[in-house]
C-alpha cells in the first residue's frame, strides 16, 4: 500500500494470519515471516514504489519463500479490465477488483479507502467499467492545514451540522467520501443484488455514512492476492 505494507497467510480455505507493517519495520519482515506458518509461496503487489519493493523481495527470499509480482492484466480469475491501457491500473486496484469478484458474484461497486480512496464499478459479468481516485480523509484534512493560511489540521468529529471549525472539517471530508460512493453506486443501484464492498484503513471512517447496500470487508485486496 501506500502508507504500510499489509500481509497475510492463507491456507487455501481461509486466512491463518495476518498483520500490518510501517515500512520503517521491513528490517524485522523476514524474522516475521519465519515465525509463521510455513507458506509454499508468495504473491504480491506493489504500489509503494521501487525501495519498498525491493526490501519485500529480500524479506521474503531470506524467509526462503519463491515471490510472484501480482500485475494488471486484461482479463484474470473472472475480471475483465477495460481500462484504457490495463497495464495501467494500480495492481492493487486490480487485485481489490478480483478479491471483490470472487466474495460478490454480481455488480458491485468496490471501494479501497486508504492513503487515497478509489471506487471501481464492477459489473455483473465481471466487466471493470471504470473508477475514480480521490484523496483519503487524512489526505483531505491535511490539504487544508498545509495550503490554506487559517485552517488547522483538524481534530474535530462529524456532526450532520458542524459549528465549530474542527468538526466543520473532519465532516467535510468524510461527506466527500461517501458522496463520492454514493453517487458512484448509482451506476449499479438498478442491477440485481448490487452491493458496495467497502475495504481498507480509512473505511471506518465514513462506513456508517453511506446510505447504500453495503459490506465491509477487511482488505479486498489480500483476497485478491490469495
Amino acid at each position: 500500500g501506500n502508507s504500510r505494507l499489509k500481509w497475510g497467510v492463507h491456507d487455501g480455505v481461509r486466512w491463518v494470519a495476518q498483520g500490518l507493517l510501517d515500512y520503517a519495520g521491513l528490517c524485522g519482515f523476514a524474522d516475521l515471516l519465519r515465525a509463521q506458518p510455513r507458506a509454499e509461496r508468495a504473491v504480491a503487489c506493489n504500489v509503494a514504489g521501487a525501495q519498498a519493493g525491493e526490501a519485500v523481495e529480500a524479506a521474503v527470499a531470506a524467509a526462503g519463500l519463491p515471490l510472484h509480482w501480482a500485475k494488471s492484466q486484461s482479463a484474470q480469475h473472472g475480471v475483465r479490465n477495460l481500462y484504457e491501457r490495463p497495464e495501467q491500473l494500480g495492481a492493487d486496484r486490480w487485485a481489490g477488483l478480483i478479491g471483490a469478484r470472487a466474495l460478490h458474484p454480481g455488480a458491485c461497486l468496490v471501494v479501497g479507502a486508504g492513503t487515497a480512496t478509489t471506487v471501481d464499478v464492477l459489473d455483473a459479468e465481471g466487466g471493470f467499467q471504470g473508477g475514480l481516485i480521490l484523496p483519503g480523509v487524512e489526505l483531505m484534512r491535511r490539504a487544508l492545514a498545509v495550503h490554506t493560511a487559517q485552517l488547522p489540521l483538524a481534530d474535530g468529529r462529524f456532526a450532520g451540522l458542524p459549528r465549530n471549525t474542527m468538526d466543520a472539517i473532519v465532516s467535510g471530508c468524510l461527506q466527500a467520501q461517501a458522496g463520492a460512493v454514493e453517487r458512484m453506486y448509482e451506476q449499479v443501484a438498478a442491477l440485481p443484488g448490487a452491493v458496495c464492498l467497502v475495504g481498507g484503513g480509512a473505511a471506518g471512517q465514513f462506513f456508517e455514512l453511506l446510505r447504500v447496500p453495503k459490506r465491509r470487508v477487511d482488505n479486498l485486496v489480500l483476497e485478491g492476492l490469495a
